[in-house]
């Protein structure tokens, strides 16, 4: 019966449908960007009928196709796409409250609030570096359990903005590197942004800029659904990845308003809505589709049911330690074996301590967590020999080869961030990668969205401070802890040692709702945890390292390679009979978490209150009060050896001391 009533409705009337959806939508909120589902509706209209492999009823199939509306801002595509194929999470009603609070269809996608939205989109370029990262995760779980479990594509929908933003170049080359040959770009090529026509900005030649990056590429009529068909056959053929520019109008069927920037961002206005409507043979009421159009709509919803089904008897059919291995992967679950394996490993420091840059100590507790965990993929932005990313048996990853769990990301840190929240956000992975802390700013706002979408996403990101020497105020982070630690939803870890940077990464695992930013130093750190302790002592973001002996006056709270300055401040202050205590604060995210009885346990709010750290101050004085001594950085660094650059910044625990005495 659905199939019948699918056969005898045009692919006219069924992209009609997602054209008037995104008309009334938009017209009830009054805001919105009707222009790109009206321009792309008959280019999704072949995806989703003709193409793309999925199942509204279980629409986490777990070799689904993934599908990335790059082009955010076009999100009534989207939630029309989906609520015509029958997933459950977007009603009519949802649709009539269009970017209205508490509906699923926010203003833009957004990952998490309705089945069928694979990743947050709205900031361009983010969705095709997410999509590359998806791409890739496709091939990096089928080369460890095969096609019979994973064998699906990428598609992309992306606009002219998402190709003009600089991550789109990062993502597009190493797509073509790696040749993700089930990588599918649909460019909606319509000639206009939003301050007119597209040659106000850009005179370039898409097809050739991806070609020269590695890709398959081809031009056709946005508006021909043969056509469309044909290219998507011959991309889905081709050994490389594919870009197909599709030529479209804008807000297509508007009278006035098509082909212009006018229909971009705004509602099309009652009288431009109904001239369009009329226009695209359209005669029904507001929100209305009729019922054959809807049931031609949900014919295509169900007609990957039956591939479903015969995945899942694949599935049920495989060996049982590769079934329980790959579901495993698949929710994000750790091998419990690690838990104790990382105690024992903190056990052996206690016995035979190391005094080592806490980017070497990341390597070392990386070694023990890479055994027991196979989901772990590595990788750093042209950094490997520094940021330690990469431990013994761990092959790169390549073309030809995807058995590999290290990735050379190349100098493209935003491009590889983007890759690892779509890594994260496929399954079967967890991606960490390393760089350079100042270059936290390229990766930015990748991390933001991870924060934003709950994804855990380990950035290593070493030479923290004006401890990396030499490099100088360009290589010296000053700002970017403070900067990070503002993000909600993010965990940013400065260890001290080898033991909380081992403790440091159990927690960032353990987080599988939260990204984490483990922020290392490129010089040698003392251990000051010399005594075993079974409880992870860093989960609570910050403790007593070291109490105060005599009567407590002073608490010395520090992070990082400042923890041990701030013991030899302590000693000298114990030494002339000034009780003071030093509190480590590896995760000031964590510690915020905690209860005020504990924070002010651990800080008393009736000391003198120093925090030490060759950072920024902004977020420090929660914790030390109005009246509390920072000592740390109120300028860019310098270029010299890290012994004289803490000196003449005054990061020294004679000034810590000097700063006590003159309160006290």
């Amino acid at each position: 019966m659905a199939s019948s009533t699918a056969s005898a409705v045009s692919h006219r009337d069924m992209a009609n449908a997602i054209r008037a959806l995104a008309i009334d939508a938009v017209e009830a909120a009054n805001c919105g960007h009707p222009g790109m589902p009206m321009g792309m509706a008959d280019v999704a209209t072949v995806l989703f009928t003709k193409f793309l492999k999925f199942d509204p009823r279980y629409p986490r199939w777990h070799d689904r196709d993934r599908f990335v509306l790059s082009a955010g801002h076009g999100s009534m595509l989207l939630y029309s796409l989906l609520h015509l194929t029958g997933y459950k999470d977007i009603t009519l009603e949802d649709i009539k409250r269009f970017r209205q609070l508490g509906s699923p269809c926010a203003g833009h996608p957004e990952y998490g609030h309705g089945a069928g939205v694979e990743t947050t989109t709205g900031p361009l370029g983010q969705g095709l570096g997410n999509a590359v990262g998806m791409a890739l995760a496709e091939r990096i779980v089928a080369a460890r359990f095969g096609d019979d479990l994973v064998d699906h594509r990428t598609y992309v929908i992306a606009s002219d903005g998402d190709l003009m933003e600089g991550i789109s170049h990062e993502a597009i080359s190493l797509a073509g590197h790696l040749k993700l040959s089930k990588l599918i770009v649909l460019f909606d090529d319509n000639g206009i942004s939003i301050d007119g026509p597209l040659a106000l900005s850009e005179s370039g030649d898409q097809l050739a800029r991806f070609e020269a990056a590695g890709w398959s590429a081809s031009r056709v009529d946005g508006h021909d659904p043969e056509a469309i068909a044909a290219a998507i056959e011959s991309a889905q053929a081709s050994a490389r990845p594919s870009m197909i520019a599709c030529r479209t109008i804008i807000g297509y069927g508007a009278p006035k308003k098509q082909g212009t920037a006018s229909s971009h961002g705004s509602p099309l206005g009652a009288e431009e809505a109904a001239a369009a409507k009329k226009a695209l043979g359209w005669p029904h009421g507001v929100f209305e589709v009729p019922e054959n159009i809807r049931g031609a709509w949900l014919a295509a919803g169900e007609r990957n049911h039956e591939e479903h089904t015969a995945w899942l008897t694949r599935f049920t059919a495989a060996d049982s330690d590769v079934k329980a291995a790959f579901e495993r992967a698949q929710e994000g679950a750790i091998n419990v074996a690690l838990w104790p394996a990382l105690n024992a490993y903190r056990k052996a420091l206690i016995d035979k301590p190391a005094t080592v840059a806490s980017r070497k100590a990341s390597e070392m507790v990386l070694e023990v967590i890479n055994t027991h965990v196979p989901e772990t993929i590595g990788g750093s932005a042209d950094l490997t020999g520094s940021n330690n990313t990469r431990t013994k048996g761990m092959e790169a990853i390549e073309a030809e080869d995807f058995r590999g769990r290290f990735l050379h990301y190349g100098v493209r840190e935003h491009g590889m961030a983007a890759a690892m929240n779509g890594m994260a956000l496929h399954g079967g992975i967890i991606p960490y990668s390393g760089t350079f802390l100042v270059f936290a700013d390229y990766c930015r706002p990748s991390i933001r969205l991870a924060a934003l979408m709950q994804q855990r996403v380990i950035h290593v990101m070493t030479h923290d401070s004006i401890g990396l020497g030499e490099d100088g105020p360009t290589h010296q982070p000053v700002e970017h802890l403070a900067s990070l630690r503002a993000i909600p939803n993010l965990n940013v870890f400065r260890p001290a040692d080898v033991i909380e940077t081992a403790e440091c990464w159990e927690l960032a695992l353990r987080a599988t709702k939260t990204p984490s930013v483990i922020a290392l130093s490129r010089q040698n750190l003392p251990q000051v945890r010399l005594k075993h302790s079974e409880e992870n002592r860093c989960a609570k973001g910050a403790y007593v390292l070291s109490p105060a002996t005599a009567k407590h006056h002073v608490t010395i709270i520090a992070s990082g390679s400042e923890v041990s300055i701030a013991l030899e401040a302590q000693k000298q202050l114990e030494a002339q009979g000034i009780g003071a205590s030093v509190v480590s604060m590896p995760c000031m995210d964590l510690f915020a978490a905690e209860s005020a009885s504990y924070q002010d346990r651990t800080i008393d709010p009736k000391s003198v209150r120093i925090a030490v750290e060759a950072g920024a101050r902004q977020a420090w004085d929660r914790w030390i009060g109005r009246d509390g001594v920072f000592i740390g950085m109120n300028s860019f660094g310098a270029s010299g050896p890290y012994e004289a650059l803490y000196k003449q910044f005054g990061i020294t625990a004679d000034n810590i001391v000097r700063a006590a005495r003159q309160r006290l």
